[in-house]
């Protein structure tokens, strides 16, 4: 620790339904975190499993002496929820994310934190040989593009959870229960970046907390927060339809009546096609943003930490 007790890396270490790997996995991260011989702490949160993984972290938590906290959280929230949550309790100067399921080996940390220690705000490893069923990996690369549009950045995987970034950006951007973690809005702000590929292993156990469902509102909310880009197009849209009515009634005029019926109908058929696209996805889009603000102003928590215990007795919530 420096002289104000302040570690130089908060290691966050997101756990769901993770009984059989987690003390594996924290084991190495810690003997890693030995190794490169940096003032380190580490803050373990159960996403709610219905395993007995944390029973499992606090075994690990009184053998440790690098986990600091160990969190759960009453249900299932997601893993942005769940990093928010250790945020909360982390005060070191650089944060550290990592998945705990073993398809990341903590080992190759070093290998982030070489180009990160140049002056970097964010270092991001990226899965070259990804080992992942097909269907996921299409759907990754389709959410990899939409969040690239909505950062305005070119990370090539954003969900790659194994990154290390500036502790001061992430707590500017003030997340919490009614406002968690997204690595689009980090990565939107930050101009200092870089990508390491690393290692990906199948998965040995369990299934990922991912659903389509979970990726499908996260990129829902990535275009509307951070993006003007939707409506963007819906303007865009708006004026091709509006084109091709100007043009249905501009070419009656010196348009041959043989031609006039034919090309007539496909103009009118073409704007009527866009007015129809328009006007759904405008609906889609207001709906999600009634329903956004509607969330917001109810205030609702994101998530509800259950049980905090902390190497400290006294702090044991």
């Amino acid at each position: 620790m420096d002289s104000g007790g302040v570690p130089e890396y908060s290691v966050i270490v997101t756990c769901f339904n993770e009984e059989r790997t987690a003390a594996e996995f924290i084991g190495r991260l810690a003997d890693t975190l030995r190794s490169i011989g940096r003032p380190a702490e580490i803050v373990v949160v159960d996403d709610g499993s219905a395993d007995a993984t944390f029973n499992v972290l606090l075994e690990v938590l009184h053998d440790e002496p690098l986990i600091s906290v160990a969190i759960e959280l009453y249900r299932n929230s997601g893993q942005a929820a769940a990093i928010t949550a250790a945020l909360q309790e982390c005060r070191g100067r650089n944060i550290v994310l990592i998945d705990s399921d073993l398809q990341l080996d903590p080992e190759e940390l070093p290998m982030l934190m070489e180009p990160y220690e140049q002056g970097l705000d964010i270092v991001s490893g990226y899965r070259r040989h990804r080992r992942d069923h097909w269907s996921r990996i299409i759907y990754s690369k389709l959410a990899n593009a939409i969040m690239r549009k909505a950062s305005r950045t070119n990370f090539r995987d954003f969900g790659c959870t194994f990154k290390i970034i500036r502790a001061d950006a992430i707590r500017a951007l003030s997340f919490g229960p009614t406002h968690v973690f997204s690595i689009v809005q980090v990565c939107a702000q930050l101009r200092r970046w870089a990508e390491v590929p690393v290692t990906h292993h199948p998965r040995r156990v369990g299934k990922s907390g991912w659903t389509l469902r979970k990726l499908l509102r996260l990129n829902t909310d990535n275009l509307l927060h951070l993006s003007r880009r939707p409506f963007e197009y819906l303007g865009l849209f708006t004026a091709i339809g509006a084109l091709l009515l100007v043009l249905r009634i501009a070419i009656a005029d010196w348009l041959p009546e043989s031609l006039l019926p034919a090309v007539s109908t496909g103009l009118l058929l073409n704007a009527v096609i866009f007015g129809l696209l328009v006007t759904t996805t405008v609906q889609v889009v207001l709906g999600e943003i009634a329903m956004r603000s509607f969330e917001l102003a109810r205030r609702q928590p994101a998530y509800i930490v259950r049980q905090r215990v902390t190497r400290n007795p006294d702090s044991h919530d």
